[in-house]
């Protein structure tokens, strides 16, 4: 099996759609050998932050000299993204060669595996294989069913922000949907949260208290930012100097947690230096979270598709962009809370130019287009992605800015049209 015909099977499962459960991708370990045993892990959930937190620590535990592999989703540009090593994503033939030892053990198993469960499967067989000393292992969605959650007790359990979003499978309360989230955590694990509203933070301690497991929670009052610009950001956490290339208020929120997160390892005897935290940190690299890609004029992409997310990108427009007109590249999924959303970007927004983005899923430009009438500012609907991109960047003009938000299915195509991926 080639390249090629690996992705063809692999698309070819999402006919399985997403089916709660572990039983699948436990079965399926089991016939490969339970690799999973064989690796340590951070284990990633929440509803926003967990990717850029899992590229933080991915990059500081190579910093510190650990042969890291880092599992996230979805990709942006090529699939073989969503599984790295030491930042380098599988290869064809190591990704060919996964496909083509798993497809027939998949075939032979009466309740055949999801799409997302057999990539799951692929990747901690590849980190096994490829020997890695901790692999960051970021959840799907949801936790205590997540094909991730095969694991046993991590290294660190991290909780991150937790917002309303895949209510329909998760629950409709935030604290139903951090239940949901804590269910990565195990006996023999330690925990570190996100510091957020104090019912959510109840259900973590809830659970860790459940588990016998220790709760970190990053404490934002000892996060000072000291310099912020397009270039990055510097700032203090807990009385000690960072820098951060990654842009926006939110991100440092998101570092705290990092930094919680390496005290804990340190604790377990994981050895990592100041200077690999510094170097690690300044050195992330997270594309498509308020990712500037142009500078005539300015360009950012942004992958937010909930309200939270949009909340940061709103403050972030206002913040870097105060007195530019600002024109918002949109395009969304059909099953987001996209009125919602576009409530908050409105009061960042002075034009809107409509696309449809990369997914089955997706809201057509066009009634994308008829749903922004209402907020009474200038709508552009267009054809295509590149033509979107051409579009606003033109209606910015010499004293505007673009920024494209409303889903990562768009993000890479957007970045691809400034030669980027």
């Amino acid at each position: 099996m080639n390249i090629t015909e690996a992705l063809q099977y692999i698309d070819g499962t999402q006919w399985f759609g997403s089916k709660p459960g572990l039983e699948r991708t436990e079965a399926l370990l089991d016939k490969l050998g339970r690799p999973q045993d064989r690796l340590k892990f951070i284990h990633i959930a929440g509803t926003n932050g967990k990717g850029s937190c899992a590229a933080m620590l991915a990059s500081i535990l190579k910093a510190a000299g650990y042969r890291t592999g880092l599992y996230t989703s979805p990709y942006l540009f090529r699939f073989h993204e969503r599984m790295q090593i030491n930042g380098e994503p599988v290869s064809d033939e190591a990704l060919a060669d996964l496909v083509t030892r798993i497809r027939p053990l998949a075939e032979a198993m009466e309740d055949h595996p999801t799409e997302f469960e057999l990539i799951t499967a692929a990747a901690l067989l590849w980190f096994a294989e490829e020997h890695c000393d901790i692999v960051v292992l970021e959840v799907g969605l949801g936790g205590r069913l997540d094909a991730t959650n095969v694991i046993a007790a991590p290294e660190a359990a991290v909780l991150m922000n937790i917002g309303l979003d895949h209510t329909a499978v998760l629950g409709d309360t935030l604290e139903q949907i951090a239940a949901e989230k804590a269910g990565i955590l195990k006996p023999g694990c330690e925990a570190v949260a996100y510091q957020q509203q104090e019912s959510v933070l109840e259900v973590f301690r809830q659970k860790a208290r459940e588990v016998g497991a220790g709760l970190h929670v990053a404490d934002f009052s000892q996060l000072v930012p000291e310099f912020d610009s397009l270039e990055g950001q510097s700032f203090t956490y807990r009385g000690e100097p960072y820098a951060l290339a990654l842009l926006g208020d939110h991100q440092l929120r998101n570092a705290a947690v990092v930094l919680e997160t390496v005290e804990v390892l340190r604790r377990r005897g994981w050895r990592i230096p100041r200077d690999a935290v510094e170097h690690g940190l300044y050195a992330t690299a997270w594309p498509a979270r308020f990712e500037p890609v142009s500078e005539e004029p300015p360009f950012i992409v942004d992958g937010g598709h909930n309200p939270q997310c949009a909340e940061s990108v709103r403050r972030n427009l206002l913040h870097y962009f105060p007195e530019s007109r600002r024109v918002l590249l949109v395009g969304v999924l059909r099953d987001k809370d996209y009125p919602a959303l576009f409530d908050i970007l409105n009061e960042a927004a002075d034009a809107w130019v409509c696309v449809t983005p990369n997914s089955e899923r997706a809201l057509p430009a066009a009634e994308l287009g008829k749903f922004l009438e209402r907020y009474g500012k200038p709508v552009t609907v267009c054809e295509s992605i590149p033509d979107g991109v051409e579009t606003a960047r033109e209606q910015a003009g010499e004293d505007g800015m673009a920024c494209a938000v409303g889903s990562l299915y768009m993000a890479g195509a957007v970045r691809a049209c400034f030669g980027l991926t």
